[in-house]
């Protein structure tokens, strides 16, 4: 299979100063903003209060001050907060983060969760919503918000669902990967999936934009962008990390869904790529037990020491799906521990590709994280994702033929597929008016 010489930006290599003494040990960085050309700016707002806040006001609110000086993996905003006797507060209400400090207060909006919110049920809901019709936003669809401690989940479903093979989208880490929403839109508005699941919910590795950096600098408390997680937390109260909450409860939000399980889910995530303005799509079928055979996924054949393999029905209708997204996809998993495979997806449908051993491979992205890629095709690799395994467990307990596919989008792939969203939802708009 040709292959481009690599091309990884030095950033991807770049050493940052980790604490390897707290208990999560990551490399958070802006690589998504100086090399992938993310755009965070509708994230979340930084606002220097008028006046602070009440006692009362406070007390309503959940102190995390603790939590993410323990959790953090940088020293310098550990320090930060501790010189500046910072205080850190949740809003449950309207999940705001504050920092309380002693002369004056700061307070973090999630703008875009708000945004959400309010398009599919006309202001943010505090508790559970039920079952609402969409309307014009969604034609067809049901939308649900079922709240928790790390931002809540949007759940969205065909009305009077048909019995058949269904797929769920799942854009697992919302906010952090932007129009992954927008994305799941576009293929329920396209008749490719029947509900979706939508985390609303930060991690704690969004960074900030270069705009609310320089405020909090004007105001005396310049954070370090390179790991900003001291302002949501990446863990619950029990040091659980949140950002795994979709996965690890996929079978209690699909009984929220009230729908069968379904045959093909859809793992909405984005991706920076590896070369400039990257369109390849990378889908991982998983990496870690339980295993995918070859045999679970279709008819494997060897020729002059190329493997060829003719996909199952549903793997061939997740990769049809993806092809409204790009022309170039690759797709991964192991079928054992060292016993991998990456094929191509050629126009037919039809797989192309080779085994590995990742050990003699897959390289690092970035020393000590998941994210790495195979040098020869300087593709992205994925079947290393402990979250998603999470995913294809908790898929397998619902139903054992269930078929997970983890779809790293590029920047440039997910923006395109925005502005489609935007026009067929101008489409339909018009058509509606009678114009």
């Amino acid at each position: 299979m040709p292959g481009a010489p690599p091309n990884i930006p030095k950033l991807f290599i770049s050493n940052f100063t980790v604490d390897y003494s707290a208990p999560f040990r990551r490399h958070l960085n802006r690589l998504e903003v100086e090399i992938g050309r993310e755009d965070y700016r509708h994230l979340k707002r930084v606002e220097l209060l008028d006046q602070m806040p009440s006692e009362t006001r406070f007390a309503g609110m959940e102190e995390i001050t603790g939590r993410v000086l323990k959790t953090t993996q940088n020293n310098y905003n550990r320090d930060l907060l501790q010189r500046l006797g910072i205080r850190v507060y949740l809003d449950p209400a309207d999940y705001a983060v504050y920092y309380r400090l002693p002369d004056r207060a700061l307070r973090f909006f999630p703008v875009w969760r708000q945004k959400v919110l309010t398009r599919f049920f006309g202001s943010p809901p505090g508790t559970d919503t039920g079952w609402r019709p969409c309307g014009s936003r969604l034609s067809g669809f049901e939308a649900r918000y079922h709240p928790d401690a790390a931002g809540g989940v949007l759940l969205l479903r065909r009305a009077n669902l048909a019995n058949g093979d269904l797929t769920l989208l799942t854009a697992t880490h919302g906010p952090y990967d932007p129009h992954t929403l927008d994305v799941a839109l576009f293929f329920l508005r396209s008749g490719k999936g029947q509900a979706a699941l939508v985390n609303l919910g930060f991690s704690g590795r969004e960074p900030l934009t270069d705009e609310n950096l320089e405020m909090l600098k004007q105001w005396g408390v310049p954070l370090n962008p390179s790991n900003i997680d001291v302002i949501y937390p990446y863990v619950d109260a029990a040091g659980h990390p949140y950002c795994y909450k979709l996965e690890e409860g996929l079978r209690r939000y699909i009984a929220l869904l009230e729908i069968p399980a379904p045959a093909l889910i859809i793992d909405i995530h984005g991706c920076v790529g590896t070369q400039p303005d990257d369109h390849r799509l990378a889908v991982g079928l998983g990496g870690f037990p339980p295993y995918r055979s070859t045999d679970e996924l279709g008819q494997l054949i060897e020729r002059g020491g190329v493997l060829h393999l003719a996909p199952d029905p549903p793997l061939r209708k997740g990769l049809e799906t993806l092809r409204d997204l790009s022309e170039e996809i690759f797709v991964q998993f192991c079928q054992k521990q060292h016993q991998c495979y990456q094929f191509f997806v050629l126009g037919g449908l039809q797989l192309m590709g080779r085994q590995l051993d990742p050990r003699q491979e897959a390289k690092s992205l970035l020393p000590g994280e998941e994210r790495t890629f195979l040098p020869k095709e300087n593709v992205r690799w994925l079947p290393g994702a402990g979250g998603n395994a999470l995913q294809r467990i908790e898929a397998r307990k619902l139903h054992a033929d269930t078929l997970c596919l983890h779809v790293e989008i590029p920047t440039a792939v997910r923006r395109r597929i925005a502005l489609k969203l935007r026009e067929l939802e101008i489409t339909e708009s018009l058509e509606s008016s009678g114009l």
